[in-house]
């Protein structure tokens, strides 16, 4: 019994048929529903300090009882900045120009995405941290935004924000950074996200650094850790952040 709960946390067993059935395998999750966030930015092959502008917005909603996507988001963004992409940005992400230039500004994606956010409200009566008790209801699902380390919301919206002095949503101040969740249930450190499914012998779908594949693939990931009995929770919060934290996250960079 020892070694098969050992197995489990190494992610080297498979889930069991309890785990497998989905609404068992949700019941003891704080979130009923995830938004998986994975943004594309402008970036060089030299490691420019340049600031990074968002080309690419995904977003794709979670049900933490189903495993099922049940909506998704996307749109393609104009950076302002620079505004023509590096060659090195086109072949990692397979980003084109055309698409960037046919894309919307910042602050137009930001408003689309609130309003894709209110539909997904009302639909499924979705509730944030943010929300106000008054706009609370006994059936409101609580929600919880996903990231793949601290970096999208962390620093790159953040200072994309900041300095084109963009208002952004309170609700995208605290996230759930799965790398982090995936290094300490599993107790090993995973070579980024293709390596944390490919440990767990889960192919990777789609293209690698495209947004939507990666925040698909990365919601395929949190379902598999609910499915092995991790409960998710929020690991940052922008309200409660040291400089410490902020300083670290741009020497990443």
């Amino acid at each position: 019994m020892a070694t098969k709960r050992l197995a489990r946390r190494l992610g080297l067993a498979r889930s069991s048929g309890r785990t497998r059935s989905g609404a068992r395998a949700g019941s003891g999750q704080r979130f009923a529903f995830l938004i998986v966030l994975d943004f594309e930015a402008t970036c060089w092959g030299d490691r420019d300090r340049r600031g990074p502008e968002i080309i690419e917005f995904p977003a794709v909603l979670l049900n933490t009882s189903t495993g099922a996507i049940e909506s998704e988001f996307h749109m393609y963004v104009q950076p302002q900045e620079h505004p023509i992409l590096s060659e090195f940005c086109k072949e990692l992400t397979g980003i084109t120009q055309n698409q960037v230039d046919q894309g919307v500004p910042l602050n137009i994606c930001l408003s689309q995405f609130m309003k894709w956010i209110q539909k997904i409200q009302k639909e499924k009566k979705i509730m944030f941290s943010t929300d106000s008790q008054s706009n609370s209801t006994s059936e409101a699902k609580a929600c919880a935004f996903v990231t793949w380390t601290d970096w999208d919301l962390g620093v790159c919206l953040h200072y994309e924000c900041r300095r084109k002095q963009l208002r952004k949503p309170d609700i995208l101040n605290s996230w759930i950074d799965l790398k982090a969740t995936y290094r300490a249930f599993y107790n090993r450190k995973p070579k980024g996200l293709s390596g944390a499914l490919q440990d767990l012998g889960i192919a990777f779908e789609g293209r690698e650094h495209s947004g939507l594949d990666d925040s698909r693939n990365t919601a395929r990931l949190a379902w598999r850790l609910i499915c092995d009995g991790c409960v998710l929770k929020v690991t940052k919060s922008l309200d409660k952040v040291s400089h410490y934290f902020v300083s670290s996250c741009l020497l990443a960079l």
